[in-house]
């Protein structure tokens, strides 16, 4: 029993060294791993460092790039329109001097109309043109010396797209008309010749018309509208505000139209009857002429002649009867 324990527990042992040496084996590259320096150390340390520094030196170098880069900012194109009705002791005067006052700040009368009246029952209608910078100086100044400010009534139209669009198609319009003038050179026979000219004739059509839109743009933008509306102390100023809504405003309003399509027709009635009073005559008389002659012209019909009595007819004879 000995024996077989002994001859049993060498292979055991030999078994457990054979596995033990496995085990060592497999650690070995954990423990048995260089010493790692300070060189090393840093080197290792040092490439994520530089690997994050390259994105930032990247980023860097696009914000100098762009930051060099300046965006021109275009100035706003703004159009000022503005209503004000002042009531005034004396129309005349006051008209006067709102245009001596635009005047000295460097504006312009472009429109004036004016209506009397009886007893200060007149008034007057004036457009300005402002430049944008007194423009709220003026407004104010007519509205406080004037008189009695009435309404007010102002707007603005941002119109820096549409000058933007005008300019730009102006530019192309010109690098257009360029080639083609250039291409009108090079025509070779006079189809080729007459085509181009066509192109060049519709190309500065077109020219014409953007360069008018220009100009239009630049003078609205260039000086304020301000319509000046002066009544007279007794002057009746219909407010839109005061009349009342829905029904009794539409009732309102289609009286009013009802009244002035009346004045309308009167007017238009007393200004035509008089020319009738002098064609109606002239044209009446020479039909009436010349249906009286065809009437002498024509005989009257003879008188038809007595129809003769008639005869009775005599009785027919019995027809024979047969036997």
């Amino acid at each position: 029993m000995r024996r077989f324990r002994f001859g049993m527990a060498l292979p055991v042992a030999c078994a457990a060294l054979l596995l033990a040496g496995c085990g060592g084996g497999a650690s070995t590259p954990q423990t048995l791993s260089a010493p790692v320096t300070d060189e090393v150390r840093g080197e290792a340390d040092g490439a994520p460092e530089e690997a994050a520094a390259a994105p930032r030196e990247s980023t860097r170098q696009g914000r100098s790039v762009t930051s060099g880069v300046e965006v021109a900012r275009q100035e706003r194109q703004v159009i000022y329109v503005a209503r004000l009705s002042v009531r005034v002791k004396e129309v005349a005067a006051a008209a006067q001097r709102a245009k001596q006052f635009v005047a000295s700040t460097g504006g312009h009368l472009a429109k004036e109309e004016s209506r009397s009246g009886d007893r200060g029952g007149g008034s007057a209608t004036l457009e300005f043109k402002v430049p944008p910078a007194r423009y709220s100086e003026v407004l104010t100044a007519l509205g406080r010396d004037l008189g009695e400010q009435i309404s007010l009534t102002q707007g603005t139209e941002d119109v820096t797209l549409r000058v933007a669009d005008v300019e730009s198609r102006l530019a192309s319009a010109r690098q257009s008309l360029d080639s083609l003038r250039a291409l009108l050179k090079k025509a070779g026979t006079i189809g080729e010749v007459l085509q181009v000219e066509r192109e060049i004739s519709a190309r500065e059509a077109d020219l014409e018309s953007l360069q008018a839109q220009q100009k239009e743009l630049a003078g609205q933008v260039g000086m304020a509208t301000l319509t000046l509306r002066l009544v007279g102390p007794r002057a009746v100023v219909a407010d839109p505000s005061a009349q009342p809504p829905g029904f009794l405003g539409g009732l309102a309003a289609g009286w009013a139209a009802l009244v002035m399509f009346g004045k309308v027709a009167l007017t238009v009635l007393g200004a035509v009857l008089p020319w009738l009073a002098v064609v109606v005559p002239l044209v009446a008389f020479p039909v009436v002429a010349v249906r009286r002659r065809r009437r002498r012209r024509t005989p009257s019909a003879p008188p038809s002649a007595p129809e003769p009595p008639s005869t009775p007819e005599p009785p027919s004879a019995p027809a024979p009867q047969a036997p």
